[in-house]
């Protein structure tokens, strides 16, 4: 096991041993595991790393490593975080609602920061309650005319109550995410909510745009942003959509809800420290690489489960089936030789899944590599009591508190997979916070960084999404003009 010294810990245990990974298979290793870590010494250094190209075909800078260093000159500074404060201050207390609009990364990293630091029950809070920040409801993930059409009906029926009940409008702040300023997804919705609200007569509108910050060559949404007197914040060059989380795009929907972003980027820097040694057996991120390539190359566990548990902690691993998926899923090497790498990433929850999917996991094909995620320390927690004290198997379980029963859930379930020679491993954040979030989440994403290296493939572009997005394009063009 990795334990760092703030608590967080990578228990392996069960990813090596007979029939597993073995020491030999890591000594055997050795001169890749070197050699990718002097490429992510480099990438950290100047940005660049060997291979990767952007979609013009140029050398394009990889710049995830630097967001978690809060300095002059780099993407997050000082006067960026301070700026982020100061949208936290005038939101507070005064906007009523929020509507997060974003697909890919600009959603699912932003879901995992909702998720952890608001819950489900978030909308339903008072004010008060909600300490002053407002209702958040997420769109633009998909083109869906009833959930949008749902979102529409609720934010203009609130409106209609507030102006019965008080002297002022509903206001209504839509944040609009988007790299290229033009994807389909997310303007096609903003479109349609931006129309139907702008012109309502109880209600406020704001829109605060997240897009590609330059001026010179300004993105369709730079320029609505300019021509409307929108507040702009940055998805910056260099970092990929599915690495944004760490950026303006995820730090602005955090700074909006209350999240201690300060706290965010401080454990995911942190966790780059750790991270800067040779010593596999200290770099948690590096050895995480490492079992799991070999686990694919070597023995065959071609699928991947993340399997958090706490219900608010699904959220990260649908933002890892992103990471994992566009990463490393790739048709060519970094030679243009076909390989067809990459491992699939499947969703699941503990202790839910353990009554679906753990059938397959247990007695499927022996392909599979499942990674837990566990909190040592809840905040809140609750006893199970002896609600019924005539029930035998009921009464058994009273007096345990309910962490203690998804712990012994989680356990009983790595030790059967263990016991079949299937492979796991677990993550523990000794307490579910701003900063272990992203000790957990850097953690993941500079994995990804290594293993890209190691398959020799370019984890950071995309090729494929783009195929179908050329596609639909051309299939738009025609319905139009029908």
């Amino acid at each position: 096991m990795i334990k760092l010294a703030s608590g967080f810990s990578f228990d392996y245990q069960n990813m090596m041993g007979t029939g597993k990974i073995t020491a030999e298979d890591i000594v055997a290793f050795a001169p890749q595991i070197e050699k990718a870590e002097q490429a992510i010494t480099e990438m950290r250094k100047t940005g660049y790393i060997r291979g990767h190209l952007s979609k013009d075909g140029e050398p394009e800078k990889v710049l995830f490593s630097q967001l978690p260093y809060v300095e002059e000159g780099y993407l997050n500074s000082p006067a960026s975080l301070a700026k982020l404060d100061k949208l936290q201050k005038r939101v507070r207390n005064n906007v009523d609602v929020v509507v997060s609009m974003g697909i890919g990364g600009s959603y699912l990293g932003n879901k995992v920061l909702f998720d952890v630091q608001c819950g489900s029950f978030w909308n339903y809070k008072t004010v008060a309650e909600r300490n002053g920040y407002p209702q958040v409801f997420f769109s633009g993930n998909n083109i869906d005319p009833q959930s949008t059409g749902d979102l529409l009906h609720y934010l203009q029926a609130e409106a209609k109550k507030k102006s019965q009940q008080t002297d002022r409008k509903y206001r209504v702040l839509i944040i609009c995410i988007s790299k290229s300023g033009g994807t389909l997804d997310t303007m096609s919705s903003f479109m349609v909510v931006y129309e139907a609200l702008k012109n309502h007569p109880n209600i406020d509108l704001e829109v605060i745009a997240i897009t590609d910050p330059n001026t010179a060559k300004p993105t369709l949404l730079k320029k609505l942003a300019q021509d409307n007197a929108w507040e702009t914040f940055a998805v910056p060059d260099g970092v990929g959509g599915r690495f944004t989380v760490f950026c303006e795009v995820g730090l602005v929907l955090g700074a909006i809800i209350g999240f201690d972003i300060h706290a965010f980027l401080q454990g995911a820097k942190d966790m780059d420290k750790a991270c800067q040694t040779e010593d596999v057996y200290q770099n948690p991120a590096l050895l995480n690489a490492v079992l799991k390539y070999i686990g694919a190359e070597k023995y065959g566990r071609s699928e991947e489960v993340l399997m958090p548990y706490g219900d608010y902690l699904e959220s990260i691993s649908m933002w890892y089936t992103q990471l994992l998926a566009e990463s490393l899923g790739k048709h060519y090497n970094k030679s243009g030789q076909e390989v067809f790498y990459g491992r699939t990433p499947i969703v699941a929850l503990g202790t839910r899944d353990m009554h679906s999917q753990t059938q397959q996991h247990q007695d499927g094909k022996l392909n599979k590599v499942v990674q837990f995620v566990r909190v040592e320390h809840w905040q809140n927690d609750l006893v199970i009591p002896n609600a019924f004290p005539q029930v035998e198997s009921l009464a058994a379980i009273a007096g345990i508190t309910m962490s203690s029963a998804l712990e012994t859930a989680r356990e009983s379930n790595a030790e059967a997979l263990a016991s079949g020679n299937r492979f796991n491993a677990c993550f523990t954040l000794p307490t579910l916070n701003a900063y272990h979030l992203g000790e957990l989440l850097y953690l993941l994403a500079l994995s990804i960084a290594y293993e890209g290296e190691f398959a020799d493939v370019d984890a950071f572009d995309q090729p494929g999404v783009e195929a179908y997005k050329k596609i639909m394009q051309k299939k738009l063009a025609t319905l139009q003009k029908k």
